[in-house]
């Protein structure tokens, strides 16, 4: 080969080169962030700001385990309890934004910016919505030493005996369960007095041991105490009638219209969580929700499945919020 022609050939072959080199930079550039280590990769954290036994916990192990099933990752329950699920709900928030800590909160989410003078978060900032996942309906259970079969009955026992009727429970301050019963407290004029709990196991232990006479928890938590016969269910805050349940009437029924609520879990993330890994999980969620084995699951417990989009659960926030505010100055509650 002549001297010039294995030049020629050198350059071409380096210039080839250079160019390969210069695509796969490019190719790189434009794909996916984490398309070489695709998402997930490992075990993801999913934060219930209250203790295990409660509504959020029975609806987050459900779905824990069958995103486990789809995204080939395993979910582990983070229970942190307390101040009415701020406590939990501020872990989250300050997690790393990848996808690997998610959060399921109750109701008491868009309720406690009007409860809490100073939140660790920004309700609306700081997280980013995947969906809600179900929701289900509140129901008021009272210890049988109280007497009562039903709603009526026990504002009646309540009025006769004020000093050993004195309280009742919930799953926190700020949670839907508190201001419930302060709804009641407004509707009746009992003079109880709230005593929060860390959750809603704790409120249903201390309402079976008689601690309190009264508490408002979700059909999930209660129910199968109220079969055991340990509890006495008077009624549920739904709309309608809890298809768990179907025998308990619902507060219209029992002649006080105004209090209706029921309790709502949604799922989020840390804001900043890349859109792509929002939308896998989304699409993940709302998969698994759709699973007859899970819509009967949660049904049995009193939960009746959702799966909206980001955009409707975003929206949710948005109008809960100042809802629920104007329903906590009803009921004379001062922010803490």
């Amino acid at each position: 080969m002549r001297r010039r022609d294995f030049i020629t050939l050198l350059i071409t072959l380096l210039g080839a080169t250079l160019l390969g080199a210069v695509l796969l930079g490019g190719a790189a550039m434009l794909a996916p962030a984490g398309a070489a280590d695709p998402y997930p990769n490992r075990p993801i954290r999913l934060v219930v700001p209250y203790p295990p036994g409660g509504g959020t916990d029975i609806v987050a192990r459900v779905l824990g385990q069958k995103l486990h099933e789809s995204l080939g990752q395993p979910v582990v329950i983070d229970n942190r309890g307390g101040a009415g699920g701020t406590i939990g709900t501020a872990a989250a928030a300050k997690a790393a934004p990848d996808g690997y800590t998610l959060v399921l909160v109750p109701t008491s989410h868009v309720i406690n910016p009007s409860i809490y003078a100073k939140l660790a978060y920004d309700t609306e900032k700081d997280f980013a919505p995947i969906t809600m996942v179900a929701s289900t309906a509140i129901l008021m259970a009272v210890n049988p030493r109280v007497g009562a079969d039903t709603m009526r009955g026990f504002v009646e026992a309540a009025k006769a005996r004020p000093q050993e009727i004195a309280n009742f429970g919930s799953a926190g301050a700020g949670t839907v369960f508190h201001l419930t019963g302060e709804l009641l407290k407004q509707l009746t004029g009992l003079p109880l007095q709230h005593v929060p709990y860390r959750g809603g196991a704790p409120t249903v232990t201390a309402l079976i041991a008689g601690e309190i006479p009264l508490a408002f928890e979700t059909v999930l938590a209660l129910q199968p105490h109220v079969r055991a016969g340990t509890l006495r269910a008077l009624a549920t805050t739904s709309p309608r009638r809890s298809a768990a349940m179907p025998e308990i009437p619902t507060t219209a029924e029992a002649g006080f219209p105004q209090m209706v609520a029921d309790n709502s879990y949604a799922l989020f993330a840390p804001a900043g969580t890349p859109a792509v890994i929002l939308a896998r999980l989304n699409e993940a969620t709302v998969a698994a929700l759709k699973l007859p084995d899970v819509r009967d699951r949660l049904r049995e417990q009193g939960a009746e499945v959702v799966g909206n989009s980001q955009a409707e659960l975003a929206a949710y926030v948005a109008a809960e919020i100042p809802k629920w505010a104007a329903l906590a100055r009803q009921a004379g509650v001062k922010p803490e």
